[in-house]
C-alpha cells in the first residue's frame, strides 16, 4: 500500500470550511499539500498554504485538529491519502495562486464535492456541530 502523507489547513468561518480547487479538476480538497523531506507539519503547513493561498500562516497558533485516512482520489487502488488538519490564524487575503483555480466555502450539504478523505474530516465536523 502507498501512502500519501498530508498536511491540511482547516479554515472555518460561519459554518463553512475554505476548500480550494485544483486547475482542470471537478473535486474540492483542504488546502495544503505534500511535506517535503525534513520538514515538520507546521513549516509544511505555512509552505503550502503561502504557495497556494496568498497568505500567512501563524506557525505558533497552529493547532492539530485531526489526522484522517481514505483512498486517495484519482490515484490506483491500494493508494492512501493520510491527511493532517491543523486549525491557524493566518494574515493577508485569501486567494488563489499556483496549481489552484478556486477557492469556496463549503457547507455540509457540498459533502459531494470533496474528496474521500475531506469527507471524513466534514463528517467529523458536521458531528461536532461546527459544519452547517
Amino acid at each position: 500500500m502507498t501512502i500519501i502523507d498530508k498536511v491540511a489547513w482547516l479554515r472555518l468561518e460561519d459554518g463553512k470550511v475554505l476548500g480550494a480547487r485544483s486547475r482542470g479538476k471537478d473535486t474540492c480538497y483542504l488546502p495544503g499539500g505534500k511535506r517535503e523531506p525534513g520538514e515538520s507539519d507546521t513549516e509544511t503547513l505555512v509552505r503550502e498554504i503561502a504557495e497556494e493561498l496568498t497568505v500567512s500562516i501563524d506557525p505558533a497558533g497552529a493547532v492539530h485538529a485531526g489526522t484522517f485516512e481514505a483512498p486517495a482520489h484519482g490515484k490506483d487502488s491500494g493508494t492512501t491519502v493520510r491527511m493532517t488538519c491543523y486549525t491557524a490564524e493566518y494574515e493577508g487575503t485569501l486567494a488563489p495562486s499556483s496549481e489552484i483555480e478556486e477557492l469556496v466555502w463549503l457547507g455540509y450539504a457540498d459533502r459531494e464535492r470533496v474528496s474521500a478523505v475531506t469527507g471524513l474530516v466534514f463528517d467529523e465536523l458536521h458531528r461536532s456541530g461546527l459544519l452547517r
